[in-house]
């Protein structure tokens, strides 16, 4: 089985590119955070809606609101594959950063990974 690599693009061969089953994983992790609820017609609530947050004044419970319900939503939506251990969001500036560390259900690995969105070019 193959995974459609994210975002869509070709590979060398002019053929879909794919990802594999960790790379696959990346992603969809990526898609939730980075999508916005209402985006999916399908599924208007799958995100997570940080994006609206690049400029929004940080504070300590905006932090703490932000981490409970980004890591509620990867629960509900991505529950299957893995098991969020840790969590942190930071905003700076016009800069979203994103530190994720979880275990693959399928493989029982530990994964760390850094997501970053920045608003200006």
């Amino acid at each position: 089985m193959f995974n459609i690599d994210f975002p869509f693009r070709f590979d060398h061969r002019g053929k879909t590119a794919v990802a594999d089953d960790d790379e696959h994983i990346r992603d969809l992790i990526e898609q939730f955070l980075f999508t916005n609820p209402g985006e999916r017609v399908n599924r208007p609530d799958f995100g997570s809606g940080l994006l609206q947050l690049v400029f929004a004044p940080n504070s300590p419970e905006l932090a703490a609101a932000l981490q409970f319900t980004v890591q509620a939503g990867l629960q509900q939506w991505l529950a299957d594959v893995i098991e969020v251990q840790e969590l942190e969001v930071t905003s700076d500036d016009a800069r979203l950063r994103v530190d994720l560390k979880y275990k693959v259900r399928r493989t029982q690995e530990l994964t760390a990974a850094t997501f970053t969105r920045s608003t200006v070019s």
